[in-house]
């Protein structure tokens, strides 16, 4: 994992904080619509979708240019995708996809990135 990745993830978390803590701070206590609830909820999978993207999709050269890699990381995504689907599991997806690619990159059929 990249420090810069890390950085990224802590200004969004104080970028996203505000908005959904500030229900909270209200005196008058009465339920968030539910369009409401929904959009947060779906805040830090968003998050995560879009940096595991980055991450899974763009392959960066030394010189700085970015091109579209096509590789077994993409059945980690696939089974990711399916498993949420299914089961309804996002943690359960996430810790397969990881062990997944883990397991291809120890036996050799993945490189390291």
């Amino acid at each position: 994992m990249k420090l810069d990745f890390v950085l990224l993830a802590f200004l969004m978390g104080l970028v996203t904080y505000p908005g959904r803590a500030f229900p909270l701070l209200l005196a008058d206590v009465r339920p968030m619509p539910r369009v409401a609830q929904r959009y947060l909820e779906l805040v830090a999978p968003s998050v995560l979708a879009g940096l595991a993207a980055v991450s899974v999709a763009l392959h960066t050269s030394d010189m700085g240019g970015s091109s579209l890699r096509v590789g077994p990381e993409w059945l980690s995504v696939v089974v990711c995708l399916g498993l949420v689907y299914w089961r309804r599991n996002l943690l359960a997806g996430l810790l397969l996809a990881a062990s997944l690619i883990a397991l291809l990159r120890a036996i050799g059929w993945a490189a390291m990135p």
